[in-house]
């Protein structure tokens, strides 16, 4: 963001837990202001916003006439998420989504059409592509050090217990929520298509394993991608006590291991590209502080990647994860539910026949 511009205020809609992210994330960016937030719950709106000095709207209508409202950050339930985001479009609003940035592609196609008619920025949180290790991992990828990807592997082993899900009605329905992979694995979804590019084809397996909900709590999936490569997801809920997100990718000449967005492992062969670290360089060294409080990295990260939507809009470009790239992960959880369902292998939408 160039150091002349305006100051843009930022409305939240819905106080749920992630927002405190986004109002933390928010209070860190240079010319970034919360103005006002909202809630159905009257009083958690008010209490919100009694914390962070700002003001608390009755109603969504009430929030977007606010003309120092310049942003707003979606925080209401996944289902709800194009909803509340097109009438905020409508309103002239830029947009901070929530991941997922809806539970179906039908409703991320109708955010990301009204972003566009509108004329606003859109970006669907992915925060973890703004990690150190995923930013030194992509440079690694663009310089071509890990040689032809072969071989990805994306897996997040949590734990949530049933009282996480028996503490909203919404959480754990296939209406407003989905399963782990739609909650909580697709960060690594799609930091797994933004390293490996396209996926092609998706045979998978849900199952409920150790909570009373309607979706999955674990999910296994091999994905085909279009370079060639194939790999691997994982997602639960029920991995008791958790474990760190990790995303392994694997080329001809190398192997990179990521885990809670930081480099754990990287292995170079002799053909490796010159000045790369040889075999077992350790610990991503940008990320060891950030590794040893985790919410110092989340709150950075969000930071970062609000950051890029007020660039973007000063630049007049698109966010570096836009509406679209919110989608592509959509399509691949999508499509891990309905192979999981079927039985079959799915083609993703536009991959090229065999």
């Amino acid at each position: 963001m160039t150091s002349g511009a305006p100051e843009r205020g930022f409305g939240i809609v819905g106080t749920g837990v992630i927002a405190a992210m986004h109002a933390a994330a928010i209070a860190t960016v240079p010319r970034a202001r919360l103005a006002a937030v909202t809630d159905v719950a009257g009083g958690a709106a008010a209490a919100f916003a009694a914390a962070r000095g700002c003001a608390a709207e009755p109603g969504l209508d009430q929030l977007l006439a606010r003309p120092d409202v310049d942003v707003v950050c979606v925080c209401v339930p996944s289902g709800l998420h194009a909803e509340v985001g097109v009438r905020a479009a409508r309103a002239g609003k830029h947009l901070v989504v929530e991941k997922p940035i809806d539970v179906t592609l039908a409703a991320a196609d109708r955010l990301i059409e009204a972003a566009r008619a509108a004329g606003v920025a859109l970006t669907v949180i992915s925060q973890h592509r703004f990690d150190p290790g995923l930013i030194e991992l992509k440079r690694l990828l663009g310089d071509g050090a890990l040689g032809r990807l072969v071989l990805a592997e994306a897996s997040t082993k949590w734990y949530r217990t049933q009282a996480y899900y028996d503490s909203a009605g919404w959480r754990g329905t296939w209406a407003m929520d989905g399963g782990s992979l739609m909650n909580q694995g697709i960060h690594y979804v799609d930091l797994l298509r933004w390293c490996m590019g396209p996926v092609t084809e998706v045979t998978a397996v849900c199952v409920t394993q150790a909570h009373q909900v309607e979706v999955e709590d674990t999910a296994l999936a091999i994905v085909r991608f279009a370079s060639g490569a194939v790999g691997t997801i994982l997602s639960s809920t029920a991995a008791y006590p958790g474990f760190p997100q990790r995303l392994d990718i694997t080329g001809t000449d190398g192997t990179v291991i990521v885990e809670d967005g930081r480099i754990v492992r990287r292995a170079f062969g002799v053909q490796a590209t010159a000045g790369v670290p040889g075999d077992d360089a350790g610990p991503d060294a940008g990320a060891v502080g950030a590794a040893a409080a985790p919410a110092a990295i989340e709150v950075a990260s969000h930071a970062a990647q609000i950051a890029d939507l007020l660039a973007a809009v000063e630049e007049g470009r698109a966010p570096a994860v836009d509406g679209q790239a919110g989608r592509d992960a959509l399509e691949i959880v999508r499509a891990v539910y309905e192979s999981a369902r079927t039985g079959a292998p799915v083609r993703l939408t536009g991959a090229p026949e065999s």
